[in-house]
């Protein structure tokens, strides 16, 4: 493998491979053009290696970037025109736009809006800057929406997004929580007496339209928790008299409650 010179460019890891790209575009593909393709791009590793070490710290490890500054790498080495300049102005950006969708697209726990991905890159490089100048306090939400050049409003959206990078889990002990307590143990569930709400409303019209003897039967059976041999000697009737009343009644409430369904899902399809 050549060891290609290196010539004044910004930085030391920029070798000389002007003229190995102008012989790669002449040559057709093929094992020679594969070659030298392949020399080139580790020519200039070094160069997206230490691109990729401006990113550490993110959450994201520097191997995984490193590989991924690599592809970036590979991607501007096929897509460069040795007619449009010096290489090194075309990769570095290149490289460092594939690391930065890198974190975009793979980075987030949950999908974040790109307006609200770009308010927490601006925020975070403003207050930075800003707490290298301002001693002794936190810089205010003002300060940091005046140095980023947006309104405050959006400065507190991308304040958010700075804490919103990853999800926190449900198991994850509580800040301050000696006994184990989680997050998981703040979540509230379905209460089931709101099934028993949207039964006793559905059935509320039906049994107005029952006889008053029938509705304080099922009334001593259902809320007073009552035994049929209750209600019989309270009535005056027999036991097998109150069975029949309230097999009847409950019959009769199940078939208008069903009745007004089929009615209610027929008006919403006509009306869609």
């Amino acid at each position: 493998m050549p060891t290609f010179a290196q010539t004044k460019h910004s930085h030391s890891d920029a070798p000389d491979t002007a003229a190995a790209f102008r012989r790669m575009a002449e040559l057709d593909d093929g094992p020679e053009r594969q070659e030298l393709r392949q020399e080139i791009v580790s020519a200039w590793l070094p160069m997206a290696q230490r691109i990729a070490g401006r990113f550490r710290n993110r959450g994201e490890s520097l191997e995984d970037l490193q590989q991924v500054a690599a592809l970036g790498l590979v991607k501007a080495v096929d897509r460069y025109d040795p007619s449009r300049g010096a290489f090194e102005s075309f990769a570095v950006p290149t490289v460092v736009g594939e690391v930065k969708r890198h974190f975009r697209d793979h980075m987030w726990a949950l999908h974040v809006p790109r307006r609200v991905q770009d308010l927490r890159n601006r925020v975070r490089f403003a207050r930075q800057d800003l707490v290298q100048t301002i001693s002794g306090r936190a810089p205010t939400v003002a300060e940091i929406a005046e140095r980023a050049g947006i309104s405050e409003e959006d400065a507190l959206v991308g304040l958010e997004a700075l804490e919103s990078f990853t999800a926190l889990s449900l198991d994850a002990e509580l800040p301050g929580a000696d006994d184990g307590y989680s997050l998981s143990d703040t979540l509230g569930s379905a209460d089931p007496a709101l099934d028993v709400l949207v039964d006793r409303e559905a059935v509320k019209p039906g049994l107005r339209k029952l006889p008053e003897r029938e509705q304080n039967i099922l009334y001593m059976r259902f809320f007073r928790d009552m035994t049929q041999s209750s209600i019989a000697h309270t009535l005056g009737i027999s036991q097998m008299h109150v069975s029949r009343l309230i097999s009847r009644s409950c019959d009769q409430l199940r078939n208008e409650v069903m009745r007004d369904e089929v009615v209610h899902d027929s008006v919403m399809r006509n009306a869609a």
